[in-house]
């Protein structure tokens, strides 16, 4: 059995009794859903209230913060410095006004001393208490690191929790205040003291509280992960649930809490080698805990076509093995639907019903003779209920590469003679709709959105990239977003999930819906396009609304 610290149990016991608000329920009718980020320091969106559950590994740390040969524990704590030091960084390159300057306090367990550096410095020490100041510096960025320089071994220093000034008023968990002079009585609850119960950063669910559903497929840490077995997993008590891309995420027990926290339908994706047993645990698990009245979406890993990613070239050699094609690719889109079928037939088997769950499938936007291959083999249609496509206008990645102006950006986006122009990507919208309807499956999105980037930058600066930075900031784009989204309802299609949540814009993509998760409203196009979508139109496709309704008015006056 596993055995979690005090202050681990005590989280576990605060998410098994924690009820969500009616307040929480914006979202019963919404017409879209939001993609999570990677957990990284680098993370503009900061879902967790304890800033160190996105901080980099220790281990991942060297040869620049950490140093020595450092024996850990089986959490990733330093449990022997051997004469070294065990650095972490915990905030990297956010924008001002990410997380409010202040005071931050310090929590840890053990006997140590911390030393911090960058942005954040000491103003007093205690017994197992800190108490630093951030304050973004003269570049307007937040970067945070600290070290372990002292640690005694047979009580060594651990579970560290760095918590913000301020704390929220019980009956809004969504407003972020500065005392108790801004909550009714005797409801202020101080991030410091309460941050077991409090977990999630009231800024992040106030951004997701608007969706219907999150694709938790970044958030889980399955995109660059071999994991096969259930002991495998992420666990509560890791050091930190950071780390680097797509190799470490975020335990289920923490992203069904922020599901049921936020009344949405929680996506989750099936890492691409995980054997049946550690599907049916994570639907156990699941069925015991989500609330009955959300629908999980199932989904077998992560654009298996795209051979850029691990799974992509999992899948093709695993089709090869079994004989299910001469050619790669298609083997790979076969060994796809085969296992995606494996994985709903074990959570049907968990659930006891397939109307409890939303079975997925997915192919790639431009190609539909893969959805022909993907849905027909071995009659998977059968088996699932959506068939998903992640539809991205850019235009086309050589063509981006060669703008010089926010005009030219703005027309390889809308001229139709581009490949993955607007015009070109709502008609192969329309293409998957005839497919999804010939075999009796709903049309969803994945993934969507606006996808300027030049994959073959090196830095932040190098053109094109401010342009693109500029282009995701400009009113036009909101106007795109519009006919966009507009244009996906037109077709048919179903629940869309947005890529991504609040996000920086940086060589590798402007993803990001916002570019940190309290920019305000008035500098995110994209995101008053969204918002301007859902309060001008409920989810329209079959089943889509709950049988209770909550009034967006208030909502939307914010």
């Amino acid at each position: 059995m596993l055995k979690l610290p005090a202050y681990w149990l005590g989280v576990l016991g605060a998410l098994l009794c924690y009820a969500p608000p009616i307040s929480a329920y914006y979202n019963l009718d919404a017409a879209l859903g939001m993609n999570t980020n990677e957990v990284m320091e680098s993370d503009s969106s900061v879902p967790f209230i304890d800033l160190f559950r996105a901080a980099l590994p220790f281990d991942d740390a060297r040869p620049w913060l950490t140093k020595g040969d450092i024996v850990y524990d089986i959490d990733g704590w330093p449990q022997d410095l051997r004469g070294g030091q065990a650095g972490s960084r915990f905030l990297s390159n956010l924008p001002a006004n990410t997380i409010p300057d202040g005071l931050y306090t310090v929590l840890y367990d053990g006997e140590g001393e911390i030393r911090y550096a960058n942005d954040a410095s000491l103003l007093k020490r205690e017994a197992g208490r800190d108490t630093i100041q951030i304050t973004a510096g003269a570049d307007k960025q937040l970067n945070a690191t600290l070290l372990i320089v002292k640690s005694t071994p047979n009580n060594y220093l651990r579970n560290i929790r760095i918590l913000p000034p301020g704390g929220i008023c019980a009956d809004n968990p969504f407003k972020r205040v500065e005392n108790e002079s801004e909550c009714s009585a005797n409801t202020y609850r101080a991030f410091n003291e309460y941050y077991t119960k409090i977990l999630f950063n009231p800024d992040y669910l106030n951004f997701m509280k608007s969706f219907k559903a999150i694709r938790f497929m970044n958030m889980s840490g399955i995109t660059q992960n071999n994991m096969t077995s259930w002991q495998q997993r992420p666990r509560l008590s890791q050091a930190t649930w950071g780390g680097k891309e797509g190799k470490r995420g975020v335990p289920l027990e923490i992203m069904v809490e922020l599901a049921n926290r936020l009344n949405a339908n929680p996506w989750f994706c099936m890492p691409h080698a995980a054997d049946d047993d550690f599907v049916k645990q994570y639907a156990r698990y699941v069925k015991q805990h989500l609330h009955n009245d959300l629908i999980p979406y199932i989904e077998y890993s992560n654009e298996t076509w795209n051979t850029l990613f691990l799974q992509g070239n999992y899948v093709r050699e695993q089709g090869l093995k079994l004989g299910l094609d001469t050619n790669a690719n298609r083997a790979g889109y076969r060994y796809y639907a085969q296992r995606s079928v494996e994985i709903f037939n074990n959570w049907q088997s968990v659930f006891g019903n397939k109307n409890r769950i939303k079975r997925i499938l997915a192919g790639w936007t431009v190609a539909p003779q893969i959805s022909e291959i993907i849905l027909s083999q071995d009659e998977a249609y059968k088996s699932a209920d959506a068939f998903a496509i992640g539809p991205y206008f850019f235009g086309g990645h050589n063509e981006v590469r060669g703008v010089k102006t926010l005009d030219e950006v703005f027309n390889l986006l809308t001229d139709s003679q581009y490949r993955y122009s607007l015009p070109k990507v709502l008609d192969y919208i329309k293409a998957q709709k005839v497919i999804a309807d010939k075999y009796g499956v709903q049309l969803m999105a994945y993934e969507g959105g606006q996808g300027l980037v030049d994959f073959k930058t090196t830095s932040n600066e190098q053109m094109p990239n401010p342009l693109l930075y500029v282009a995701n900031r400009d009113a036009r784009m909101a106007e795109l977003y519009a006919e966009f989204l507009n244009g996906w309802k037109q077709a048919g299609g179903g629940l869309f999930m947005h890529y991504t949540s609040p996000r920086t814009y940086q060589k590798y993509g402007s993803w990001g819906t916002k570019e940190y998760v309290t920019q305000p409203l008035a500098d995110a196009p994209k995101y008053q396009a969204i918002l301007n979508f859902m309060q001008g139109n409920s989810c329209w496709w079959e089943h889509c609304s709950s049988d209770s309704y909550v009034d967006y008015n208030d909502f939307w006056k914010h």
